[in-house]
């Protein structure tokens, strides 16, 4: 996905853009950078891969050469930036965080006068950044800009600028699908998407962007320059798996969220009769910890770690390009805990099933280690459409996803017409999808959280959450 971070004020915040920058990290593996700018000396920027290496390795030895009084960062899954761009709008730094559907028509568009150029990347394609550039550059003002931009994209796109007056113009997204926070201080404000990364810089909370607003923010005030849209779809994905634990978004923190859930899959267990009786409840860790949390507490059963990951040298087993790489790592951060695991009974929940593939290691290497029987529940509902917003469960096809390849054996073209009954358990269609997917993983049960359920949980009007990786629909 990504994430961005700013700050201006009456003195230097290269390390608070540094250390701001660096607590965004969870929300993205590929590109990070960093633009500053002061009175003299004007713009400074630098862009590293984090592929293989964090944010804080590929930067340190680049802050002594900013300075500056207002400056950005971003973690990018996606295109390098933040980018420098020349325009009859002056000279600004940019960074956006979204996807663009109607990318390649827009360029097109773009390029019908013979007049406009991008430099493509090495893939030949465009970058995101660059092109939601162009099309801010039409605009008489960057506010105008942004609007066109919100106006013409199919998707969602948020968007963070550093003008050469050095101040910051922060827009949220269209249907303010991911968060846009503003910190102050004594000496000025911040922009985050993370609300801890700058409460440990010492900044407190002062605004949140509404869907499509834009503001201005310099060090002294932050003014709206395009006011807040009533209809919100924010991302349900940030509280079940990419939010940081003491994040909040739309006032709901993310753990205490996954606590609620968590009890909420174990209430409907109860209810439905189909709670087992094991020794230990367990998360997958990481992001699935907390939800399992909330499960053995309403449960009343023992919490437990039957393994662990080894991190320090693989923090994350996402970062390696070959798949086969990344399946190996997994593999080799497990690490088991053979006293909470040799004939035990173990429930185990995870913050959601996508491909299924990590999942099935899992379980054949708790099952190698002596489990008696190793149960499994999702904490959020089956996954059937890949997301069009963000980068969260993008793929090449809704094949990728176990569901949609267990439909797929089940009743060929035709089950794919009976997606909404597939994803409800309590129909005939949902139990074979669940038993099937439940017996070529290898768990001796399995569940998923209901959408009702999750919507509880997450605690906002069920109209102002983004569900579309469940339902397929707006």
């Amino acid at each position: 996905m990504g994430g961005f971070f700013g700050a201006v004020a009456k003195k230097d915040v290269v390390l608070d853009v540094f250390f701001g920058t660096d607590y965004h990290s969870h929300l993205g593996t590929k590109n990070a950078g960093m633009a500053v700018w002061n009175k003299e000396r004007g713009f400074k920027r630098q862009i590293h891969s984090i592929s293989n290496s964090p944010f804080r390795t590929k930067f340190e030895n680049d802050l002594n050469d900013f300075q500056g009084t207002s400056g950005i960062g971003c973690i990018s899954d996606t295109d390098p930036q933040p980018l420098l761009v020349r325009s009859h709008l002056g000279i600004y730094a940019i960074s956006t965080v979204g996807v663009i559907q109607n990318a390649e028509e827009l360029v097109k568009g773009y390029f019908s006068d013979h007049r406009h150029q991008f430099m493509a990347m090495s893939s030949g394609e465009v970058n995101t950044t660059e092109l939601v550039a162009a099309l801010i550059n039409e605009g008489e003002t960057i506010e105008d800009g942004i609007k066109k931009v919100h106006e013409m994209i199919e998707g969602s796109m948020t968007v963070l600028i550093l003008t050469s007056d050095g101040e910051i113009i922060a827009a949220r997204d269209r249907l303010g699908r991911l968060p846009v926070l503003v910190g102050k201080n004594e000496a000025g404000h911040c922009v985050s998407f993370e609300s801890f990364a700058y409460h440990k810089l010492g900044y407190e909370d002062a605004y949140e962007l509404g869907p499509a607003e834009i503001v201005k923010i310099n060090a002294e005030e932050v003014k709206v320059l395009s006011p807040a849209q009533k209809e919100m779809k924010v991302c349900a994905f940030l509280w079940t798996y990419y939010g940081y634990p003491n994040s909040n978004y739309e006032g709901r923190n993310v753990e205490v969220m996954r606590y609620d859930n968590g009890a909420l899959i174990a209430k409907k267990d109860m209810e439905e009769g189909t709670y087992p009786d094991v020794d230990y409840v367990a998360g997958i860790p990481d992001s699935g910890l907390p939800h399992a949390i909330g499960y053995a507490n309403y449960t009343h059963k023992p919490f437990a770690r039957p393994f662990v990951k080894y991190t320090p040298t693989w923090p994350r087993s996402f970062m390696p390009p070959n798949q086969s790489v990344r399946n190996q790592v997994a593999k080799m951060k497990q690490i088991p805990v053979p006293e909470l695991i040799k004939d035990k009974k173990l429930l185990f929940v995870d913050d959601s099933i996508v491909r299924g593939t990590q999942l099935q290691e899992t379980v054949n290497f708790l099952y190698e280690s002596g489990a008696k029987e190793v149960h499994m529940r999702s904490a959020c509902p089956p996954l059937m459409f890949p997301c069009k917003y963000l980068n969260f469960s993008r793929g090449t096809s809704e094949f990728d996803y176990i569901t949609r390849r267990t439909i797929q054996e089940i009743e060929g073209d035709e089950g794919q017409k009976h997606l909404d009954e597939y994803a409800d358990s309590s129909t005939e269609r949902g139990k074979c999808m669940l038993k099937t997917i439940c017996d070529k993983l290898g768990f001796d049960s399995l569940g998923y959280q209901s959408l009702d359920g999750l919507l509880e949980a997450i605690g906002l009007d069920r109209d102002k959450v983004c569900t579309y990786c469940w339902t397929g629909r707006e």
